[in-house]
């Protein structure tokens, strides 16, 4: 039997059917690869691609464009570029490059995209982050006044660092740069400072070793590392420290503390170079880009000391930069030196001699100075610089000199004991307050009698004295951070205490 169908009841069918039809399309721009080859691409099309977009490869992937030319975009290629062909698809992904920041990157190791790379579960729901943003104002920053403590005696007393500062760590290949900005890690433990480390063009095995001393002192819980070594290609060897900044600022933003070393910002101008080279950018001085000075500008100007207004948040800095045979005069060292607020400077020659940290406290500076340390360590640091000043120069004169007056003999004395006392070995770091007890007997000239070999004993014992019978002492200066009239006459009687019973034990 035939069913007659109303015109009505069709109408109000295919009105329905209109109305619950959902049309979803996929709209993107596209463009084909003209060459490719040492890590770069030149793509035909993609006529709205953005500078810092990311566009993508058949088999996922990435690039970076970089060059926005008229007849053709030249891109970065953040994977094998052998497996790209000339002809194949590229698209644009509309995404400038972001990474993941938040609490849960703490202890995790990832690549210069933000991937994990440490064999951890994958990082979901996290707020994502360009990697490049503007440095904060002029008026959102504030004076930077808090102490950053790094447990070096010599950097806390002759060159102090304060939370927002950029501190420049430089010096020839195996001074110790990199233990510098590993121990300054470690000693944030209980602080409430996120670390980030970020490894530019090092060894695997460098990375490795590195991971497991933060292990091994319980640091890797609070620290994250953003490694591009050198078997990565250029591209991610130049993102990387954008990477570890993006994820660093989430706490700066937040009101927290953060502290970010670059390890190390000379391979990234050597890779950033490389790139510019095949781009076919024009090259200026030692064959680097013109804008090779902007390159760690707009990176480094990223670490400040918010104002009350923005959290009071900060992002601190240490930057390491490579020099050969001590010419801190050559390109990238004058162009960092220019942008940072210091720097501690490595000597070789110092080095091999025994001292370590091998730092030479004549050409290292902080021009934030005394407004980054407690004021207990503000005077007895005070002549301490002047005192090693005219130990250098009295040392290098009597070299050639005969007889030399008392005075100047004196003086010789005390500077090789505080030279010593200055030395320190690796993953030790020291609490200021032990610090400054223990500065303040050798400018005293506690030590002056003592035999240079036996500075060291002298000064693990007084830390063992600060930890046992004197501990009441240490957590009165520790809680007022002052030497003040009352606490100096109490300490002069500790110390004259603890140097009898030293000399008689």
């Amino acid at each position: 039997m035939a069913v007659e169908l109303k015109s009505e009841e069709i109408s109000a069918i295919l009105k329905r059917q209109i109305e619950n039809f959902d049309v979803s399309s996929d709209v993107y721009e596209s463009g084909a690869v003209l060459s490719a080859g040492d890590g770069i691409a030149r793509i035909y099309g993609l006529k709205n691609v953005m500078a810092g977009e990311l566009v993508e490869f058949p088999g996922g992937i990435r690039g970076i464009a970089l060059n926005l030319e008229e007849q053709s975009v030249g891109v970065a290629i953040m994977g094998d570029s052998s497996r790209i062909r000339e002809g194949d698809p590229v698209r644009r992904t509309k995404l400038i490059a972001s990474v993941p920041a938040g609490p849960a990157l703490a202890g995790r190791i990832v690549d210069a995209l933000g991937a994990p790379i440490d064999g951890g579960p994958a990082l979901e729901n996290m707020e994502m982050r360009p990697i490049e943003t503007p440095a904060p104002g002029i008026l959102d920053r504030q004076k930077v006044r808090e102490p950053l403590q790094t447990g070096i005696k010599v950097i806390d007393a002759l060159t102090p660092i304060g939370r927002g500062q950029r501190e420049l760590i430089i010096g020839d290949r195996k001074t110790g740069k990199t233990t510098l900005g590993i121990d300054a890690i470690i000693h944030q433990a209980g602080q409430g400072v996120m670390c980030f480390y970020v490894a530019i063009g090092q060894k695997r095995s460098t990375v490795t070793q590195v991971v497991e001393r933060l292990r091994q002192h319980g640091a890797l819980a609070y620290t994250t590392i953003v490694a591009a070594t050198a078997s990565d290609p250029a591209p991610l060897q130049y993102l990387a420290p954008y990477t570890g900044c993006a994820m660093a600022e989430y706490w700066r933003d937040k009101g927290g503390h953060a502290l970010i070393v670059y390890d190390d910002l000379t391979k990234q101008a050597q890779a950033y170079r490389q790139l510019s080279l095949l781009l076919r950018r024009p090259p200026g001085r030692e064959a680097f880009p013109g804008d090779i000075f902007y390159l760690h500008s707009r990176l480094l100007e990223r670490a400040a000391k918010l104002g009350p207004a923005r959290g009071g948040g900060s992002l601190t800095a240490l930057p390491i930069v490579e020099t050969q045979a001590n010419d801190i005069s050559a390109y990238i060292p004058t162009n960092v030196i220019s942008i940072t607020d210091g720097q501690i400077f490595l000597e070789a020659g110092a080095f091999n001699a025994g001292q370590r940290p091998a730092i030479n406290p004549g050409i290292s500076v902080s021009r934030v100075g005394g407004d980054a340390q407690i004021k207990a360590m503000k005077k007895v640091a005070g002549t301490l610089r002047l005192t090693l000043a005219q130990y250098r120069e009295m040392a290098a004169f009597s070299q050639f000199a005969g007889d030399l007056d008392k005075a100047t003999l004196a003086q010789l004395e005390r500077g090789k004991r505080l030279m010593e006392a200055f030395k320190q070995g690796p993953q030790r770091p020291i609490p200021v307050v032990q610090q400054v007890v223990f500065l303040y007997a050798c400018s005293a000239g506690l030590c002056d009698d003592l035999p240079v070999g036996r500075v060291g004993e002298f000064e693990r014992q007084l830390y063992r004295a600060l930890e046992g019978p004197h501990a009441a002492f240490r957590e009165k200066l520790a809680k007022r951070g002052d030497l003040t009239t009352d606490l100096k006459a109490e300490l002069d009687q500790l110390l004259s205490q603890f140097k009898a019973s030293f000399q008689a034990g």
